[in-house]
């Protein structure tokens, strides 16, 4: 319960009823209107509203590979952890003290035996329960009342997801396919060689919008395009028939070596495609080549293409032979975002023997940084009173429709509104 709100009253009332207005009479296929891209308000209610009760990306597995391994992470106002406890269980808590509400895991991540706040050392079990509070508190405490408050928390193919909903959204469907698909990786096997974390004076919505279409590619990603072919899937209404008949040949070989591939999706919210890339090129590097000698798991052929996992509301990943780019999208105010980009490579391979850290960002640094000034300028061309939604392509940005599509579904039955007419067709 919202004691705050309760008390109070909700001083976003009146913006969540103008959000749910805007997004039921909005043109579908046109851009959000203005204030959904740089209010405050409206970036509170997309916080409470959709990365506060759907399922987000926390981390890998990998990055807490041991009993008392733990990562941390700013959701909005809400510090979270994520820690491996015993019989390798993974838990997620808010990472807030019961005592007084400081933060107990203070560092990105550690390893602990148990998690002792830095504030009064109340102690806490890996699992969450309170071991020790001290005998100031009283012969009358009882430590079963104060543990740390949990977070729903599911793993897959070596992803760490959670939600702070009471009651998520189903997911299991899609983790399933996930764990399927992620198997020839071995993740438990693999670890992070580097993180970049990226601030971006934009909304998240915009970051998103940017990576979904590939409109831009052309005029903007010069490095990016010595690689990726921008097609979807082989039904991408632009796709060339020469592009088909890679897809063919690449299938053959996939099918093979037992490596998945067929598109499977899950409504619009999560999609998974294993897709060629630029013919004679086997890795996004600057000349194609593998980036990491040592490939992943029981892959023995690097020529793999790319598997392209997106995850709404904030993650796209691209998964090759040599190594993984897992990309996340944190906001952090109404024209501010934060996107982490981790590359993963098996956990044996050795830095400066199997794979040069520089080679293997090189693309996706010079990437990132170009999609970060696209995205500032079209938030700056928004903030004008000169803005009013424009029209998307319906063949080049058809993925734009499509994340706005599942934005507009999720934020009108998150906020218990009516759904929009033209989103009666559209299933989560």
């Amino acid at each position: 319960m919202d004691v705050t709100a309760l008390s109070l009253g909700d001083p976003l009332e009146p913006a969540r009823k103008a959000t749910a207005e805007m997004l039921q009479n909005r043109e579908r296929t046109f851009s959000l209107p203005q204030p959904f891209y740089s209010d405050e308000r409206l970036f509170k209610i997309d916080m409470q509203e959709i990365f506060h009760k759907e399922w987000l990306i926390a981390g890998m597995t990998c990055e807490i590979p041991a009993k008392g391994n733990y990562l941390t992470l700013q959701l909005g106002d809400n510090p979270v952890m994520v820690v491996r406890g015993a019989e390798n269980k993974i838990h997620a808590f808010h990472n807030v003290c019961r005592h007084r509400g400081s933060r107990l895991c203070v560092s990105e991540k550690g390893k602990v035996a148990k998690l002792v706040c830095p504030y009064h050392q109340w102690t806490y079990e890996l699992d969450g329960r309170l071991l020790f509070a001290g005998t100031e508190m009283g012969a009358d405490f009882n430590l079963a009342d104060y543990s740390l408050k949990p977070i729903h928390v599911k793993t897959a193919g070596g992803y760490i997801f959670i939600s702070l909903a009471e009651n998520p959204p189903a997911i299991d469907d899609f983790l399933r396919t996930l764990e399927h698909y992620m198997e020839p990786y071995d993740m438990a096997n693999t670890k992070v060689a580097v993180q970049t974390n990226l601030l971006e004076k934009a909304n998240w919505k915009l970051v998103l919008e940017n990576n979904r279409e590939c409109y831009h590619c052309n005029g903007s990603h010069p490095e990016l395009l010595n690689t990726l072919l921008e097609w979807d899937d082989v039904t991408d209404p632009r796709a060339t028939q020469a592009f088909k008949d890679q897809v063919s040949e690449c299938t053959t070989r996939w099918d093979r070596d037992n490596i998945p591939y067929a598109h499977a999706s899950f409504g619009l919210r999560n999609r998974i495609v294993r897709m060629p890339l630029l013919k004679g090129t086997v890795s996004m590097t600057m000349d194609g080549k593998p980036g990491v000698k040592k490939l992943m798991g029981r892959i023995t052929d690097p020529d793999l293409g790319s598997m392209r996992i997106l995850h709404l509301p904030h993650s796209w990943n691209h998964c090759m032979g040599d190594h993984i780019i897992v990309f996340t999208v944190w906001p952090i105010s109404a024209q501010e975002t934060l996107v982490t980009t981790k590359w993963l490579v098996h956990k044996d391979a050795v830095e400066g023997v199997d794979y040069d850290v520089e080679n293997l960002r090189k693309v996706w640094d010079a990437t990132n940084d170009q999609d970060r000034r696209l995205a500032e300028e079209n938030q700056r061309g928004i903030n004008s009173t000169a803005y009013q939604p424009g029209p998307y392509s319906k063949t080049y940005e058809f993925g734009v429709v499509n994340f706005i599509d599942w934005y507009s579904e999720r934020m009108l039955a998150n906020l218990g509104a009516e759904p929009a007419p033209y989103l009666r067709q559209v299933n989560e």
